[in-house]
C-alpha cells in the first residue's frame, strides 16, 4: 500500500509495482516510451506491465487503431484507449480478473521536432478499475509541453504519466488531491494541463467545470475553455486558425437583462470583424473572457464558486467563455496567438478601457508602453463599446482613473467623445487615429451595462 508522505516519480512507480493488484498495458506514441520506462527501471515491473507498445509509424498506427483521425488528437487517443483496453481484457480477464485491477495507459504526443518548428502538445489517457471486475473509469488530459528540448519533454511526459497512474489509484479523495498528485514535480514549469475529462463511477460527485476552473486558479493552465454547447475542448481546438473576438469583463450580473446586453456587445463585435475581413471569410469565433487573478494588487483572488456563477450565467445566455489565469489583455493575446495568426479583436466598454490606461503595469520594465506593444504586436485591435454616461461615471468611482472627461450624445458616450489630459491623452488620441482603438457606434439601448 502507498505510504502517506509525498513520493517522487521513482517511488510512485515502485509503489505501483509492489501493489500486486494493479496490472495493465502501455501504448505511447511520439515521445518515446517514457511512462512505461519508469516501471522497468525501478524494479518489479513484471507485477505491473502486461505489455508496452509504440505504434510510431503512421501505417502501423492506422492498422492498430483505425485511420481517418489526426495522430495527435482526442479521437486518436480514444481509439487507442478502447483498443488497448479491449485487448487487455480479452487476453487476461479469465485468468486474472478476479484478483486484478486492470489499467491501460495511452498517450499520443507531438514533442519538439528536430527543427523546433512544431507546437509541442499531446493527449494522455488512463482507463482503470478501482476493484477487480469493477467498471472502468477514464481520465483524459490535453497537455502543452514547455521544456526547450525533445529529451526534456519526453522526461516530463514520463513523470506526468506516473503521476496520473498513482493519483488514479491512490489520490481520488478530492479534486484538489487528485490535481495536486497529478501536477507534482512537472506541471506549471514543464507541462501545462488545459483540459481534463473524467468518466466513470470513481468520479461520481465531481463537477467537471469546477475541475477546469481549478486548472486555471491552481496555475496548471494559462486558460481553459467553457463552451455553451457541445463537449468541452482545449484552447487549441477552440482557437486554431480562427479569427477571434474576446470580450473581457467581470460579468458580476447574471440576470437575463444583463445577459442580453453582454450577448449584444459580443455579437456586434463579431459583426464588425466580419465586415473588416469580408463576407467570404469564415465567421469569427467570440468568447467572453474572465480571469482567475485578483483585479487589483490589494484584491483577493476570486473564489471558484463565484467564478463558476459568473461563467454559468454567460453559458446559459449562449456565450462561450475562456477563463484566463492572468488579467492583462496582452497575456490574453499571447495565449490566443499560440493557435492563430488570424485577426484578434477585443471588445470592451469604455470603463474597462479607461481602467486599462490607468494601470501602471509595474511588472513590466517598459510599463504601459511595453504592455501596449505586446498587446498590439500581432493583428490586434480593441473595439471600444459605448456606455451610458451616468453608468460610466458610476463605474469609475473608487478607482484610480482620474482626469478623464467626456461629452455625450443622448446620454451615450463613445470613445471619440472621451478626453484625457496630456501626456496620456496624446497616446489615447494616437490609438484612436491609428485604428488600434476602434470607436463603435451602436444604438443606445445596447450600450447599457457594457462594462
Amino acid at each position: 500500500m502507498p505510504v502517506t508522505q509525498k513520493l517522487d516519480a521513482h517511488h510512485k512507480a515502485l509503489t505501483l509495482n509492489l501493489d500486486a493488484s494493479t496490472f495493465g498495458s502501455f501504448a505511447e506514441i511520439g515521445a518515446g516510451q517514457e511512462v512505461s520506462h519508469w516501471f522497468f527501471v525501478v524494479g518489479g515491473a513484471s507485477a505491473t506491465v502486461a505489455k508496452t507498445i509504440c505504434a510510431y509509424d503512421k501505417e502501423v498506427s492506422d492498422d492498430l487503431y483505425g485511420s481517418g483521425t489526426r495522430y495527435v488528437s482526442k479521437q486518436r487517443l480514444e481509439a487507442m484507449l478502447e483498443t488497448e483496453w479491449t485487448q487487455l481484457l480479452a487476453e487476461l480477464s479469465k485468468t486474472r480478473g478476479t484478483q486484478t485491477r486492470f489499467f491501460s495507459f495511452v498517450d499520443t504526443v507531438s514533442a519538439r521536432n528536430f527543427a523546433g518548428t512544431n507546437d509541442p502538445h499531446g493527449w494522455a489517457g488512463l482507463r482503470f478499475q478501482l476493484q477487480p471486475g469493477g467498471p472502468p473509469n477514464d481520465v483524459v488530459l490535453h497537455i502543452n509541453m514547455r521544456d526547450p528540448s525533445n529529451v526534456l519533454q519526453q522526461e516530463a511526459v514520463g513523470i506526468l504519466g506516473v503521476n496520473l497512474m498513482y493519483a488514479a489509484f491512490y489520490e481520488l479523495q478530492t479534486e484538489e488531491s487528485f490535481l495536486a498528485g497529478l501536477a507534482q514535480d512537472v506541471v506549471r514549469e514543464r507541462i501545462e494541463i488545459d483540459y481534463v475529462d473524467l468518466r466513470g463511477p470513481a468520479f461520481d460527485g465531481w463537477d467537471r467545470r469546477t475541475l477546469l476552473a481549478h486548472l486555471v486558479s491552481g496555475g496548471f493552465a494559462e486558460a481553459v475553455v467553457f463552451p455553451s454547447s457541445g463537449l468541452a475542448v482545449p484552447p487549441t481546438d477552440a482557437l486554431y486558425k480562427k479569427a477571434v473576438v474576446l470580450a473581457p469583463g467581470y460579468f458580476s450580473h447574471t440576470d437575463p437583462e444583463h445577459a442580453q446586453v453582454h450577448m449584444r456587445l459580443l455579437g456586434s463585435a463579431i459583426q464588425e470583424l466580419q465586415k473588416e475581413m469580408g463576407e467570404a471569410k469564415a465567421a469569427p469565433s467570440g468568447f467572453f473572457c474572465l480571469t482567475a487573478a485578483p483585479l487589483g494588487p490589494n484584491d483577493p483572488a476570486p473564489e471558484i464558486p463565484d467564478l463558476l456563477r459568473r461563467i454559468e450565467g454567460l453559458l446559459a445566455a449562449g456565450g462561450d467563455v475562456i477563463l484566463f489565469r492572468q488579467t492583462e489583455l496582452y497575456h490574453m493575446t499571447d495565449l490566443v496567438n499560440r493557435y492563430t495568426q488570424a485577426p484578434v479583436r477585443f471588445v470592451a466598454g469604455l470603463s474597462l478601457i479607461i481602467r486599462a490606461f490607468e494601470n501602471i503595469y509595474g511588472k513590466l520594465e517598459g510599463r504601459f508602453l511595453e504592455a501596449l506593444a505586446r498587446l498590439f504586436a500581432q493583428n490586434v485591435r480593441i473595439y471600444a463599446y459605448p456606455m451610458n454616461a451616468e453608468e460610466l461615471r458610476e463605474s469609475l468611482k473608487g478607482t484610480s482613473a482620474t482626469g478623464w472627461e467626456w461629452s455625450d450624445t443622448n446620454g451615450i458616450v463613445s470613445a471619440m467623445q472621451l478626453r484625457r489630459a496630456p501626456p496620456l491623452g496624446h497616446l489615447f488620441a494616437y490609438l484612436l487615429a491609428s485604428n488600434f482603438l476602434v470607436s463603435m457606434e451602436v444604438p443606445a439601448r445596447t450600450a447599457t451595462f457594457a462594462k
